[in-house]
């Protein structure tokens, strides 16, 4: 008796990694179209875009903070085949920053970058283990006033999206030196109160007592309510900063809240931190975007001391707060011409890319597409699915007579037979004509 060959196996379909998503079309168009708007907006103040790997060597990001749970915890890295200690980027200013440093550009050098970054922790709502964040970074000046032009570029980002219900917080935190005599009292605190603390938090007092202050813990929550606060234990020249940078957000007509004891989540910033806060996703995780100076960053990575300033917004993050708030829905799907083709599609093919190649989008159907076939009902119901304005059709009557029927799809104009040297010049002047 023959042996009977075994049925090959199925294979399981693969998924996304956890703590990732797909994100497809029309939602990758609302993507793009937050980026470009983004680039605009901080373009028209002399931000240029920078692109930087997205692995580092891993002592760029060990210096934001070798106490935070960013490096000691959620860092994807490992060693690459030739040796090295590499790590995917978990935060974008370390990035640019190594850039500065090896590349030594004029100053101020004012840069903006759109990418993705990787932190290995607990998925949960609009929080990813690979997020994207678009944000900009400015070296060079420590005038208080670069810190308004921050502030205020991603104040008015959110603005010009629609965005009503973010807050902004802000605080200080003083001078290198203002910050190391206040680690010491705050230390201090905590640990006369040590046993209050959250477990995890507890680990953090001695060497780095700031990070308890970011706890999202509510047992620990409870015990930094009474901690020293840093911003009364501000320099002259610490406070002198902060208060230019109060006055200038208030020259310019946005509303802030001073929060003493936020200090963002990194080791790097001095003077100003802040944070863009929703109501409308709530919760722990209700920051959308935030920022703050951080003038010894690039000495840290061995480049000579330069201030800088910059801010990080989750593209994640703002598009759940648009959606929250019913703003920056995503732009109309479509193309602005279908062809139509039942004389067997080279028609088609080569009207397309003669429509294509004179700036117009213009798709059509193709053999073997699922639920498609070379019927005038079938194209004309993928034309109508397609969104565009006009059909162009061309059947075996306009074959012979070498020309093509224009159809308007979504308006009052009707149809005609035009010759196929006037086609694009046609199709040209409907769409301009359209409001």
């Amino acid at each position: 008796m023959a042996e009977t060959p075994d049925a090959p196996r199925r294979v399981q379909p693969y998924q996304a990694p956890k703590g990732t998503q797909d994100v497809l079309p029309p939602d990758s168009d609302r993507w793009q179209a937050l980026i470009a708007a983004f680039a605009t907006h901080v373009g028209r103040a002399g931000y240029g875009l920078l692109q930087s790997p997205m692995f580092e060597e891993m002592g760029v990001f060990s210096r934001v903070g070798e106490g935070t749970d960013v490096v000691r915890k959620e860092m994807y890295d490992f060693v690459d085949k030739g040796g090295r200690h590499i790590a995917l980027r978990p935060e974008g200013t370390a990035s640019v920053v190594r850039a500065y440093v090896q590349h030594r550009p004029m100053t101020p050098w004012k840069v903006w970058y759109a990418a993705p970054s990787f932190r290995y922790e607990r998925s949960q709502a609009n929080r990813f283990r690979q997020h994207h964040q678009l944000g900009i970074e400015a070296l060079g000046p420590d005038d208080p006033d670069l810190d308004v032009e921050v502030v205020a570029l991603l104040h008015d980002f959110y603005r010009s999206l629609g965005l009503r219900h973010v807050e902004l917080v802000l605080n200080s935190i003083g001078t290198p030196a203002d910050r190391s005599l206040y680690i010491d009292r705050l230390r201090s605190f905590l640990v006369g109160r040590i046993g209050e603390l959250a477990p995890d938090d507890q680990e953090k007092v001695e060497a780095h007592p700031m990070r308890v202050l970011d706890s999202k813990r509510e047992q620990s929550r409870v015990v930094v309510a009474d901690a020293p606060l840093i911003i009364d234990n501000l320099s002259p020249e610490a406070a002198a900063h902060f208060e230019r940078v109060q006055r200038g957000l208030a020259a310019l007509g946005i509303g802030f809240r001073i929060e003493p004891r936020l200090v963002r989540g990194l080791d790097y910033y001095t003077h100003t931190a802040f944070e863009f806060q929703s109501a409308e996703i709530g919760g722990a995780q209700n920051t959308i975007g935030g920022g703050g100076r951080y003038d010894g960053l690039a000495e840290a990575l061995g480049g000579p001391a330069t201030p800088g300033i910059g801010f990080g917004s989750g593209i994640e993050r703002i598009l759940a707060t648009c959606d929250a708030e019913g703003v920056f829905g995503a732009p109309q799907p479509g193309v602005d011409v279908f062809v139509v083709d039942v004389t067997g599609g080279e028609a088609a093919r080569d009207l397309t890319f003669e429509l294509r190649r004179a700036g117009i989008a213009t798709d059509r159907s193709f053999a073997g597409e699922a639920g498609a076939s070379r019927s005038m009902k079938a194209q004309m119901k993928g034309a109508d699915r397609s969104g565009a304005a006009l059909a162009v059709i061309i059947g075996e009557d306009e074959l012979a007579a070498g020309t093509a029927t224009v159809r308007d799809l979504r308006g009052e104009a009707g149809q005609a037979a035009l010759s196929r040297t006037d086609l694009v010049e046609h199709v040209q002047h409907l769409l301009a004509a359209r409001p």
